[in-house]
């Protein structure tokens, strides 16, 4: 490719003859006469560009003219840039993600549009596939852009043109299928730590009774993220916290499988955000209840909840006032829970602020 580039930039130099200039310094005066009464042509095509003479040479503008040529230019104050805008796009122009297929949607000219989260300089990503896109399956043989479809796991190449919306958008150079995830969209059940990862479990009504009937068993490649493809904190899964889980698609008899993604669908601050309230919490927590704590700090639950929350003991007049303004404007609450040996008479600790300023409003009480 650098090699195309030079001569490029070589070729270009020759037709725009700019070597006239002296290299006594980096920078010398010179002065021209512009022609207006001349005119220049490309391939017998006329264009807008006159030439300006200095000593007799003929110079024309490099911008006007590399575009008449069918060049791009860029300059970074030292350096002229001239690329064949013809030249082929090499695999280096292309950016790449490795994630999961949220949905795929037909488009009107036969490709597929594809809402993907993954890994890669885009977590989150529009993606439109169609005859143009290479597009293979695990096995490397070629699969029609109609048979792409949410759950899969695939790895993608696509731009180098990246719409600036949020999320961007792009065509696709080349998507390849992975595997197929199983896709289980519901509320957990109940989440622990387990096997140097994170468990959770789904359930259904049998009888009556709630059941758990699927055990999903997180590793070190299983993805947490939040709606947009940022990275979430497991501690922000609770029982009853709404997910989009990929998985499998291999699944034991006991019904137990492999994470591959899990999506939290409420809203929930970020990891920095976790990061930042768990500082502020720490600094919070009553002193007398800091032999009692069995929760680390970096291992706080910061949980977005509902400001009419049963048990808030508000911490002052202020804060008290605040969190009315904040439920009748039906907003929500940050908080930050604990457990501590206490809990089986008293229940955890538990520290809630204000989602906008991140300020204390108060404590849960506990029993």
């Amino acid at each position: 490719m650098k090699k195309q580039k030079w001569i490029i930039l070589a070729t270009a130099a020759g037709l725009l003859a700019t070597t006239g200039a002296s290299a006594a310094g980096l920078i010398e005066k010179v002065s021209g006469q512009l022609r207006g009464d001349i005119t220049v042509t490309v391939n017998g095509e006329q264009t807008q560009l006159h030439p300006v003479y200095i000593d007799g040479k003929a110079y024309i503008p490099v911008r006007d003219a590399a575009d008449a040529f069918g060049y791009g230019i860029s300059w970074n104050q030292k350096q002229l840039d001239l690329t064949s805008k013809n030249a082929p796009v090499g695999e280096a122009d292309y950016a790449m993600i490795s994630g999961v297929v949220e949905s795929a949607t037909a488009t009107a000219g036969g490709g597929v549009r594809l809402e993907v989260l993954g890994t890669g300089p885009n977590a989150w990503i529009i993606l439109t596939a169609d005859a143009k896109s290479t597009i293979t399956g695990a096995d490397g043989k070629t699969i029609a852009a109609s048979d792409l479809k949410a759950g899969m796991h695939i790895i993608a190449q696509y731009g180098p043109a990246i719409a600036k919306s949020y999320p961007g958008q792009s065509h696709a150079a080349s998507v390849n299928v992975t595997a197929e995830r199983l896709v289980k969209e519901q509320a957990v059940y109940s989440v622990e730590k387990a096997d140097g990862g994170w468990r959770i479990q789904f359930s259904e009504l049998k009888n009556g009774v709630d059941t758990p009937v699927l055990t999903l068993q997180s590793g070190k490649e299983t993805r947490l993220v939040d709606k947009e493809g940022r990275s979430a904190d497991w501690t922000q899964i609770k029982p009853g916290t709404p997910v989009r889980a990929y998985y499998g698609p291999t699944i034991t008899e006991g019904q137990v499988s492999a994470l591959d993604t899990v999506v939290v669908l409420e809203q929930q601050p970020t990891a920095e955000q976790i990061a930042a309230y768990r500082e502020i919490a720490w600094k919070l927590v009553p002193a007398e209840q800091l032999p009692h704590l069995l929760t680390k700090k970096e291992d706080a639950q910061v949980a977005v909840i509902e400001a009419d929350a049963a048990g808030l003991m508000p911490a002052d007049d202020a804060a008290k006032k605040r969190v009315e303004e904040i439920k009748a404007a039906g907003g929500k609450l940050i908080a930050v829970n604990y457990s501590t040996d206490q809990d089986p008479l008293i229940g955890p600790l538990t520290i809630v602020f204000d989602p906008e300023t991140e300020k204390l409003l108060g404590y849960f009480i506990r029993r």
